[in-house]
């Protein structure tokens, strides 16, 4: 099979060479899946499993990639819940190949079906964006009607899915990015938008939770203008700063085919959209991950016409 390789985790995207692999195969509990499109992420390249299995064992070359759209190819021995020749979608194991392939296995927990009248590329850029905001919001923010929510980045792939999720459950939401990010801010639903290379964050006043996309020095600013009971939620690694009267919470995302069924819904029905800046076929992924210019929203490979 067709697969996007990596084999320097110092060269980065650059890195990246279209080159032949061998199709794997499923074992127990595992599903093959052909790959229709693929998402990914830029910092993968950094975290660990890209480069070594789940004891630590070096494993380049590797595929990266861990979202994916397509449809059942083979199931493993003893594998429930899913058929040959259905339509899925899910977020793969981070210490496995990836989902930058014509062929991808992946754990049969992972994958949740994919309604017909849901393209792939749509699929393809819901699982790690759509579940993160979901567990931030709703596992680990526990957010509430009426309450207030900074969302950081909120013009970007999982800041836009916090935006509309939160704005749904009944928050106010104040959003934040730089000055071309504010009409897309608040189109996805943002009340109010900071712009932070020019406004004052500060002036925002309290708010009851902070999702936090971006880390350093704007996670320890927004620290302190968490309300007493409120939360900073962060995915950009361990808080460097916590509210006076709040709580801090980092998380990793994982899998949950519930979850994943709860935001494809939102799709179908038009509560939720994607933030698609891009779509390229597989034989210009290498490209598509470096580009000239700065592309607003996710780039998803489309592995299959």
């Amino acid at each position: 099979m067709r697969a996007i390789v990596v084999t320097d985790e110092a060269a980065g995207t650059a890195g990246m060479t279209l080159a032949e692999r061998p199709e794997p195969e499923a074992a127990g509990n595992d599903v093959l899946v052909e790959v229709h499109a693929s998402g990914f992420t830029r910092d993968e390249l950094t975290w660990p499993g890209t480069w070594t299995d789940r004891l630590g064992r070096d494993r380049t070359p590797s595929i990266p990639g861990h979202e994916l759209a397509g449809v059942v190819s083979a199931l493993g021995y003893g594998t429930a819940g899913l058929s040959v020749g259905q339509r899925v979608f899910g977020l793969t194991d981070w210490t496995r190949d990836g989902t930058l392939a014509e062929f991808a296995v992946v754990e049969a927990r992972n994958l949740a079906p994919l309604p017909g009248d849901v393209d792939f590329t749509v699929g393809a850029s819901l699982p790690i964006s759509g579940l993160t905001a979901w567990q931030g919001l709703f596992e680990h923010g526990r957010v509430r009607a009426g309450q207030s929510v900074l969302v950081h980045g909120a013009a970007g792939g999982v800041g836009s899915m916090v935006t509309q999720l939160a704005r749904e459950a009944g928050a106010y939401i104040v959003g934040t990015g730089r000055a071309v990010d504010r009409q897309a801010a608040l189109e996805f639903g943002a009340q109010e938008f900071v712009d932070l290379e020019n406004d004052a964050l500060e002036d925002v006043g309290g708010v009851d939770l902070i999702f936090d996309v971006l880390g350093g020095e704007i996670q320890k600013r927004s620290a302190g203008l968490v309300r007493p009971g409120g939360m900073l939620v962060t995915i950009a690694g361990p808080p460097e700063a916590r509210p006076a009267d709040g709580l801090a919470i980092d998380f990793v995302v994982e899998s949950d085919r519930a979850q994943l069924g709860e935001i494809v819904r939102r799709v179908r029905d038009g509560r939720l959209r994607t933030a698609i800046g891009h779509v390229a076929p597989l034989d210009d992924a290498v490209a598509a991950f470096n580009p000239t210019e700065r592309i607003k929203g996710k780039t998803i490979i489309r592995v299959r016409p």
